[in-house]
């Protein structure tokens, strides 16, 4: 039998009663508190202590309410299936917990990952309790965990689903987690940490947990994600390292990190190190090797993917310029150049320059490098969008370069050159992934060259997936999955979380984010949540990407028939859960409503 002992339980009610400071102000229950609930029509109401019903049943703070009311309690996202949630609750603390793995492999990483996991999953707890965890209580508790597979790697094919079983022996809870996959127990855990709640007395705190529960739980779609851009405003790893916390929280499962772009070339190249010479925004402002495998492992026992984008034949300026200095010629052009407007998007401009024989040759060093980062089933995505044909036919050795294979400068010449460049990058990465049992899949953002007229020209769906990025009314998806390609959707006017702040777009409120439904298609790996920022950085982050992103995530791992009034409850009581995590999530209604459920819809 495997346990925790209790030096390592130890440490984390250390770590936690400095790091619970702040979390006094949701659920507190002293018993002198001026208000009570009630669970009235799986909603939990607030009433002054001085006009109850004898009658009536009341709790004593709205987190222990949450905990029995409605039909999903306080679970955030809801689970596939639900065979019983009890009413009845327990006082525990953490150091009453106790792990047995021994049902599962005899694995070093899926020993590993359960260690881990649960490591985690005590320091949640501890966070939830606050301090002065210290109750003494007549509760134990005893988990067991069994996977049934070695398989540690997170793929679109991996089973992340579980069962979760709670029983009361006369005080012993017998917390059983059967899983495919360690991602799946993991998942089970996050669950558990979701069915306990708070409980003050003057002398210390404990924690109530429901000590009925039969569960069945797997998420609808296999890629729930959020998009990062790090390069426009450079953000920390430690503020990166909170919103995969918040992930875990929620069940999102890929973290796709675009990490370069014509602003700023922030990651370390070891084979290139003019990329950061002349793309960082300061020495401070580096990714280092160390620092991207740091995250990955951080990711990945929170049930996290990293997908990293590196963006090309657009989005690629500073970092680029050293090309002539080396004698390699311009590997990119319209860096930096001005006006802007008939050369690029947005400024600065900059495109590689796929005329130049040099440009291949680099870049397979910084695929090289790029590859040394990625666990060897995991993909890159490969940015393409928003080729700017102005930015080549502006630039005369591409103009020469086309005139040599007798074409000419219109649209159609541009997109060749492009879908030419596409197909020789392809090339450079499978080499770099030699070895693989099978080439691995791509992801392109929608563009000109993934219109359904042209896209079986330039791209075999075999290889490609595409990552669209178009309005909730637009046909493009479904144009797309009859073709037979793979989908990722991130849908522009409700999921693009920089919105309402610049220009003539619109702010998206967490309603409208959760009623955002996907294609119906097999096709549909699922989606993501988008954060570019050109108007953030990380003193921002968390308040543009939380709570919203908790709703993309029940989107994604439930897709539920519900729309967001079904939700609110436990939505705030999951905004609560993120704060207590150590994110900062913007607010979403008064407390007032959020102590009357219901009132303010």
């Amino acid at each position: 039998m495997r346990t925790v002992t209790s030096e390592v339980r130890t440490i984390i009610f250390v770590v936690i009663v400095v790091a619970g400071c702040f979390e006094w102000s949701f659920g507190v229950s002293f018993r002198s508190s001026l208000y009570k609930y009630c669970c009235i029509r799986d909603k939990c109401l607030r009433q002054h202590k001085d006009s109850l019903n004898a009658s009536e049943s009341y709790l004593d703070s709205l987190n222990e309410c949450r905990l029995v009311c409605g039909e999903y309690r306080a679970l955030w996202p809801i689970p596939a299936v639900v065979v019983n949630l009890g009413y009845d609750t327990r006082e525990f603390v953490p150091s009453d917990i106790e792990f047995d793995f021994h049902a599962s492999p005899d694995d070093v990483n899926v020993q590993d990952y359960l260690n881990q996991s649960t490591r985690l999953f005590l320091k949640n707890l501890y966070k939830e309790c606050g301090r002065n965890c210290n109750l003494t209580t007549n509760t134990r508790i005893y988990f067991t965990i069994k996977v049934e597979t070695t398989e540690t790697s997170l793929t679109w094919s991996t089973d992340e689903s579980y069962d979760l079983f709670v029983d009361d022996h006369d005080g012993l809870l017998e917390v059983s987690i059967v899983a495919g996959t360690v991602f799946g127990a993991r998942h089970a855990l996050e669950t558990v940490s979701q069915l306990t709640a708070l409980r003050s007395y003057p002398d210390g705190n404990c924690l109530l947990i429901l000590t009925a529960v039969n569960l069945k739980d797997y998420p609808h779609y296999s890629h729930r994600g959020f998009l990062l851009d790090t390069a426009r405003n450079f953000i920390s790893t430690r503020a990166i390292k909170r919103q995969l916390d918040g992930m875990a929280s929620t069940k999102l499962n890929v973290l796709h990190w675009h990490i370069t772009d014509s602003q700023s070339f922030p990651l370390e190249i070891p084979s290139l190190p003019q990329m950061t010479e002349y793309g960082a925004y300061s020495e401070r402002q580096i990714y280092s090797q160390q620092d991207v495998k740091d995250i990955f492992r951080y990711a990945k026992y929170r049930g996290i993917r990293i997908i990293l984008e590196f963006d090309a034949p657009a989005h690629a300026g500073n970092g680029w310029q050293w090309g002539p200095e080396a004698g390699l010629g311009n590997l990119a052009v319209c860096v930096n150049r001005q006006p802007w407007r008939k050369l690029c998007i947005e400024p600065p401009c900059g495109q590689l320059n796929p005329a130049n024989p040099n440009l291949y040759p680099t870049l397979q060093k910084l695929y090289h490098d790029f590859s040394s980062l990625i666990p060897p089933r995991e993909i890159l995505h490969m940015g393409g969008d928003e080729v700017f044909f102005g930015c080549w036919n502006a630039t005369h050795e591409i103009v020469e370069y086309l005139a040599g294979q007798n074409k000419g400068r219109g649209p159609d010449d541009f997109l060749d050159l492009w879908g030419e460049f596409q197909q020789n990058v392809l090339e450079l990465w499978d080499r770099q992934r030699q070895g693989l049992e099978e080439l691995q899949s791509t992801v392109l953002w929608s563009s000109h060259l993934t219109d359904p007229v042209v896209i079986e020209k330039y791209l075999p769906k075999e290889r490609y997936i595409v990552q669209t990025w178009v309005e909730s009314d637009k046909d493009l998806p479904l144009q797309l999955v009859r073709k037979g390609y793979r989908l990722i959707v991130s849908t522009k006017n409700a999921w693009y979380f920089d919105h309402g702040f610049w220009g003539i777009t619109n702010y998206y409120n967490w309603r409208k984010v959760y009623n955002n439904r996907l294609l119906n298609n097999v096709k549909i790996l699922g989606g993501e949540a988008c954060i570019w920022t050109e108007f953030i950085d990380e003193n921002s982050l968390d308040s543009r990407t939380w709570p919203r992103l908790a709703a993309v995530g029940e989107r994604l791992w439930a897709n539920p028939e519900q729309d967001a009034s079904k939700a609110e409850g436990r939505f705030y009581r999951h905004r609560e859960r993120l704060i207590t995590r150590g994110l900062k999530p913007e607010a979403v209604t008064p407390k007032w409503c959020e102590q009357n459920e219901g009132e303010c819809q």
